[in-house]
């Protein structure tokens, strides 16, 4: 009995472990952009190992920032399978939340692979552009997994749709912003960063101008923050719940900020620092939309997860 107690995960342990996942898919994002940037997609030109089958890594700059980013990824790897295991043990079991949480181990465990084969392949542009989709996309599956470890899904849950109008809109919104994000990573992949540095084999760049491939972004990126700022107007008029007015006016104040990020960047030349920044912000854009979707439905919450006033 003692036994079987110590293994049980309540709903509001397991939201902790759904809430850790989350955090790691974000920090993996930002380790992996700090690398390219500062030249050192190279420092480790094995896979796993650093260099010439040594785990050890050189006192240099450039290896402890590729293989500390390799740390980042194992350290995920771990809490991932953590959460699967969370899942599988959680009382009462829900079906979702295992499904959710086993997509995401594919999911990294496919992003650690493609990550390797980036090194392989010398920084090809088209696999780091890949390799970025795919980060962004575990960042929307672990927003996904956090959002309903804390709420009912399922067979007796309660649901209500805040506004069936609106509703479609979040589904359509996903169309815009991730033709946002592709034509993003082209622009990265036509710019100057390309992960490496003196020293080190430069590698290529996408065969496209990189005024080409930032006026397409912008573009859509304009078109994105406007379709969003209509949102706003539309849904605030409308008199809908708070937690729909405060998503859309989060993706105005972020969308509105990438705009700005990116006329900045265009006119200094691509800092690093305000990349870096972009990134930040793009990934934080991406959660915004998938919590935008989310809170299209009402529901109650699961035992134990409700914030204590």
């Amino acid at each position: 009995m003692n036994s079987v107690s110590r293994r049980r995960i309540t709903p509001a342990v397991f939201r902790w472990f759904a809430l850790a996942d989350f955090v790691a898919m974000i920090l993996i994002i930002i380790s992996g952009t700090a690398v390219r940037l500062t030249g050192s997609g190279l420092g480790c030109p094995d896979w796993p190992t650093c260099y010439r089958h040594r785990l050890s890594v050189p006192f240099s700059f450039h290896p402890w920032i590729e293989f500390g980013n390799r740390l980042v990824t194992a350290s995920l790897v771990v809490v991932t399978v953590a959460v699967l295991v969370a899942a599988l043990r959680r009382t009462p079991l829900r079906r979702d939340l295992v499904r959710l949480s086993a997509a995401l181990v594919g999911g990294v465990v496919l992003d650690a692979v493609l990550g390797a084969i980036v090194v392989y392949a010398k920084l090809n542009p088209w696999l780091v552009c890949l390799h970025l989709v795919v980060s962004l996309a575990m960042v929307v599956l672990g927003a996904v997994l956090y959002h309903r470890s804390k709420y009912l899904y399922g067979p007796g849950s309660v649901v209500e749709v805040r506004d069936p109008h609106f509703r479609t809109i979040a589904r359509l919104l996903w169309l815009p912003f991730t033709l946002v994000v592709v034509a993003g990573t082209l622009t990265t992949g036509s710019g100057p960063h390309a992960g490496g540095s003196q020293g080190q084999l430069i590698a290529q760049r996408l065969p496209v101008a990189l005024s080409t491939a930032t006026w397409v972004h912008s573009v859509l990126a304009v078109f994105f923050v406007a379709l969003v700022t209509g949102l706003l107007l539309a849904i605030w008029k409308s008199g809908a719940p708070a937690p729909l007015v405060m998503g859309v006016r989060r993706l105005a104040l972020i969308g509105a900020l990438q705009a700005l990020l990116g006329f900045a960047q265009y006119l200094t030349h691509v800092p690093t620092l305000l990349v870096e920044i972009h990134v930040i912000a793009a990934t934080s854009l991406a959660i915004g939309v998938t919590q935008f979707h989310l809170r299209q439905s009402a529901r109650e919450r699961e035992p134990g997860t409700r914030r204590q006033a």
